[in-house]
This record gives structure tokens, sequence and C-alpha cells, in this order.
């Protein structure tokens, strides 16, 4: 499922002329809000709602460089959940090419901010993420999952 395109800045680059690695979990974590907001808990749920996610575990894999100017596409290539926590990778494509360049899979605790404790997900909120699940089943990959035992089903 496609989330985002960003085209990478120079202040994005270091010393090597590639993006550094700081950048690229920058453009997860923006991909990942595109998501989150879709599942009713990005930015808007945490100022209505007082419900959001909080990353705990996130594994990074660096498989290409991506240099100054190129653009990269984020898609959301696993998702699965529990009634707590939402377990997903988003992989980066380089835009022109259409090489991996690089993958982040996250474990995010559902939280309600203001008891600032783990809260289990609305039904309202399962639903939808059940529905991406299914619509993009064929496309999502679960191989290589590092977290893939930390969810309670």
């Amino acid at each position: 499922m496609f989330l985002k395109s960003e085209k990478v800045v120079k202040e994005w680059t270091d010393y090597n002329g590639h993006m550094n690695v700081a950048y690229y979990v920058h453009i997860f974590d923006i991909a990942s809000d595109v998501m989150l907001e879709k599942f009713i808990m990005g930015e808007t749920a945490a100022k209505n709602d007082k419900k959001t996610t909080f990353v705990v575990e996130m594994h990074t894999n660096y498989h290409r460089e991506i240099r100054l100017g190129e653009e990269v596409d984020v898609y959301l290539s696993y998702l699965n959940h529990d009634d707590k926590r939402i377990h997903y990778r988003v992989s980066m494509f380089h835009k022109e090419k259409k090489y991996l360049a690089a993958t982040n899979e996250v474990l995010s605790l559902y939280i309600d901010l203001e008891k600032r404790k783990v809260a289990q997900f609305e039904e309202e909120k399962i639903k939808i993420i059940n529905d991406t699940m299914n619509k993009n089943f064929s496309n999502f990959n679960s191989d290589n999952l590092v977290f893939s035992t930390k969810l309670k089903k």
C-alpha cells in the first residue's frame, strides 16, 4: 500500500554523499504517520481523542544508498496487530530505478495519552486495520520479520 513520496534534500545528506541513516528513519516516520492517520491513531487522534501509538521497537535494514535529489516511494509492506499492538513494516524504493533502498519494521503500542498507559484498540480501529490487512494481504511480505513473536493473539 503506497504511503508517501519524498525527495532527498541537501540537509539530509552526509559527508559520504548519500542520505544519512537518521533521515531514512525520518522518511519512514512521516510515511508511517500517513498510515496512522488512516487508522485514526495519528496526530489528529492524539489531539482530539488523546490516543495514539508509541514506537517501542524498530528494526531498520539499509539495502542501497539514496543520494541528493533522488526520490523515494514508501509502501506499507506488512501489517498485523493484536488488541494493543500494531506490527508493521514499511519499505522504501528508489522512485525511478525501483530498487529496494531500506525497510523499517516497527512494533508500536496503543497509548491513552491522558493516563500515559497502554490501551486496547477500539472496535472501529480494529475494523480499519483488518480491512487494510485484507485488502493488501497479497502484497504483504512476512519474510525475515524480527518482531513476529511479539503480538499476543
